[in-house]
């Protein structure tokens, strides 16, 4: 059905018409050739993408003022071209145009032969940032390959997956086992990738068993693939590259690893682990990167070593690793948040260690070699963190773990941790009448976002059911 609506053309005429202004004069204005302009004013010739962009600021519009107008323009008065298309939908995504690029992907995909260059354009989308509109065409890529078992239905769902990833646990949860079951589908190079960013994922939710499994292969896809590469003359040019080198995701299994034995309270295992990835004799490169990862890796392994037999009750070694993380602002945070948790299982003073390092009891980000730490993993340490300060003010009497009580409960209220909020109600409920009544009205206030927050997920498992 053709639509209603006025062309583009219709609106150049009218301006020519206002200002009293030839397509000479307006061709000078805008850089179109005067013939373009005549067999576009006539409906001759189609409208591409430059023309649009030339008569918009010629006319002194908004870039997008004509967007909407344009798809009509394209899929209506004229034949749909993908050299008009491309340029478009990239614009439009970068614009914030969302509803032009649904518009075109919902016509182009009646015709399946364009579903691979709306993953092209989608795949550049990603890699600059415009998620949303990437979304865009990935879901609609997947529905229409969704009987395929491609691989290309693989990295659209991957992709999705990453795109969903945010600060809610259940919300990541769930993306996390959409795109589980398409893992084997990808290219190594994306499995190693994938198997990290799920590893961070259920790390966040405190699933260590699950997180090894991941680990375990990642070590053994890693390991086979770098021997593989190893072994090999060719060059590897052509082959998919992983976000980081072979053998970090080799080290860095290990280190996930020695962390799943840490928060199971096998310190041994751990200790063994890191011995691991603290040896890198067996890497054959030999350059900068390499030096950088290394280093990287024995800064964690020797914090380490310290931390978990901290964790394991040797109060004497604690002096030492608070002396060792001092020096190192971007471990700060984690090594508190490990103190304090073995103060309050061994029932240590560690004041004067939270009053040297005060600073970092606020949430920030902290930085490594490879990058920020993973948020979601950082967002529910912190939030843990917040209720084992308050476990420690309230054992000692101090009045102020009612502050992070409510600062915890705050905290796993956005990141919807369930675990954590039912750790903060008993709290508050064992010490309610140390709280003033400012407090209590605050809590209450909290109790009452979790409660809607329930309800809202119940009410979408029904509608998804």
């Amino acid at each position: 059905m053709v639509p209603t609506t006025a062309m583009i053309r219709d609106a150049l005429a009218m301006y020519l018409s206002q200002k009293g202004m030839s397509i000479n004069q307006f061709s000078g204005q805008s850089g179109i050739n005067s013939g373009t302009l005549s067999r576009i004013l006539s409906g001759q010739q189609p409208i591409a993408m430059d023309h649009l962009v030339r008569i918009t600021k010629a006319m002194e519009l908004p870039e997008d003022h004509f967007y909407s107008l344009y798809v009509d323009e394209c899929f209506y008065y004229s034949s749909p071209t993908w050299r008009r298309l491309r340029p478009f939908l990239v614009r439009s995504a970068a614009l914030g145009r969302l509803d032009c690029v649904e518009q075109v992907v919902q016509n182009l995909l009646e015709n399946l032969t364009y579903a691979p260059m709306l993953f092209e354009v989608a795949e550049g989308l990603f890699q600059e940032g415009l998620w949303e509109a990437a979304e865009l065409l990935y879901k609609n890529v997947s529905a229409s390959e969704k009987y395929q078992f491609s691989e290309r239905l693989a990295v659209c769902q991957y992709r999705l997956f990453r795109i969903a990833l945010g600060d809610d646990q259940t919300r990541n949860m769930q993306a996390a086992l959409l795109f589980e079951c398409y893992l084997d589908r990808l290219d190594e190079a994306d499995q190693l990738d994938g198997l990290n960013h799920l590893g961070h994922v259920y790390g966040s939710m405190n699933r260590w068993h699950k997180v090894d499994e991941l680990a375990k292969k990642m070590l053994q896809l890693a390991t086979l693939r770098y021997n593989l590469q190893q072994q090999s003359n060719r060059s590897e040019s052509n082959e998919k590259k992983t976000e980081k080198p072979l053998y970090f995701y080799i080290l860095y299994a290990q280190l996930i690893r020695s962390a799943v034995c840490k928060e199971l309270g096998d310190f041994n295992s751990a200790l063994d682990w890191v011995s691991l990835y603290m040896d890198g004799s067996w890497i054959q490169e030999d350059n900068e990167e390499v030096k950088r990862t290394m280093a990287q890796f024995h800064e964690w392994g020797t914090a380490n070593r310290l931390l978990y037999r901290v964790l394991g009750g040797q109060f004497e070694v604690l002096s030492a690793y608070v002396e060792y993380i001092s020096h190192r602002p971007d471990e700060i945070f984690i090594g508190l948040y490990n103190i304090i948790l073995s103060a309050n299982r061994y029932d240590w003073n560690v004041d004067s260690i939270l009053e040297r390092f005060a600073a970092y009891i606020p949430y920030r980000t902290y930085t490594t070699e490879f990058g920020d730490y993973n948020r979601q993993v950082m967002l529910e340490q912190h939030t843990q963190f917040l209720a084992e300060m308050a476990s420690y003010c309230l054992h000692n009497e101090r009045k102020e773990g009612i502050r992070f009580i409510l600062q915890s409960l705050e905290s796993s209220a956005r990141i919807n941790n369930e675990s954590n909020i039912i750790k903060c109600v008993d709290l508050f409920e064992q010490h309610r009448h140390l709280a003033d009544e400012e407090e209590k009205e605050q809590y209450k206030l909290l109790i009452r976002e979790v409660q809607d927050s329930h309800e809202k997920k119940i009410v979408q498992a029904t509608c998804f059911l």
